[in-house]
């Protein structure tokens, strides 16, 4: 099962079953209803089967019955590698939304920052190694845009609405973190069809509301203003916070069968992906609730 970011539909991450941190699921038990489809489940840490199994402390362990000739490896990542990643990626989006906001940015230099944003995403996205200043550069041109859409809202739509975009982004993103570990969301293969099947009539509906604005003028379909905008706006949020599921899930999965540290900047540049995701939708949805006052 591939996961719809696509930051990890490239890498070698198990993709089924409820692997913990320090222990792969195991092929063949009824806990695991996916394990025949897991390339890895039952496999030991040196299997061909896991791309990460040429690391000599992936789960902790180490063949020394017979020494492999020398070759430079990097330690496992780890969730600290993951935090501190995380936070320098999205750190970078707020430096450069601080830039933008405080010195007024344009909107039409702000459509080219998230249009550079976009192509740097892109190019980072089909690259079979993360590129920590491809990621960074992401981030900071994607901050950019940020800080110009959303100071623009706080000063012609709806003052406030930035901040409370941010709390409410934060809020969704704790609510969706313990509903993770507590396993009332679970990921598996049926969670991952219906996200990426929901994600793609919503991403439909956006570019066939554009070309309504576009050709039609005015609003399009009203998919950004009204009740009608309310309800979509709504919908993305709720799809975002599915995207942190499954974000987390890799994540787990990563740790649990040791890939490379440096695949801890490809966990931070999908998250940030998915909070860029929600900070949007959860701006435009207060601007509209602010706006119908």
């Amino acid at each position: 099962m591939r996961s719809s970011n696509p930051v990890f539909s490239r890498r070698g991450f198990s993709r089924n079953g409820y692997a913990g941190f320090n222990a792969p699921p195991q092929a063949g038990t009824a806990a695991n209803p996916y394990a025949e489809t897991n390339p890895y489940a039952g496999q030991a840490p040196h299997a061909g089967a896991n791309p990460y199994a040429g690391n000599p402390y992936a789960q902790g362990q180490q063949d020394v019955t017979q020494a492999p000739p020398y070759v430079p490896q990097t330690r496992p990542m780890t969730m600290d590698d993951v935090v501190v990643r995380t936070g320098l990626t999205l750190g970078t989006v707020v430096a450069g939304a601080a830039v933008a906001w405080i010195m007024d940015l344009s909107l039409g230099l702000a459509i080219g920052a998230a249009l550079i944003a976009m192509v740097l995403g892109l190019v980072q996205a089909f690259k079979r190694k993360p590129s920590p200043p491809l990621i960074l550069a992401y981030a900071a041109f994607e901050g950019l845009f940020l800080g110009a859409i959303s100071n623009a809202i706080n000063q012609w739509v709806a003052p406030g609405a930035p901040m409370q975009a941010v709390l409410g982004t934060m809020a969704v993103f704790v609510v969706m973190l313990v509903a993770y570990k507590t396993r009332i969301v679970r990921v598996n293969a049926r969670f991952t069809r219906f996200v990426i099947i929901a994600a793609m009539g919503f991403l439909l509906l956006q570019v066939v509301n554009l070309m309504f604005m576009a050709f039609g003028g005015g609003d399009g379909l009203g998919f950004r203003s009204g009740g009608l905008g309310i309800v979509f706006g709504v919908v993305g949020v709720l799809l975002g916070a599915l995207f942190l599921a499954l974000d987390f899930k890799q994540v787990e999965d990563g740790i649990a069968y040791g890939a490379p540290r440096e695949e801890s900047w490809l966990a931070a540049f999908g998250l940030t992906m998915t909070l860029v995701w929600i900070y949007l939708e959860m701006l435009r949805l207060v601007a509209i609730l602010n706006g119908d006052d």
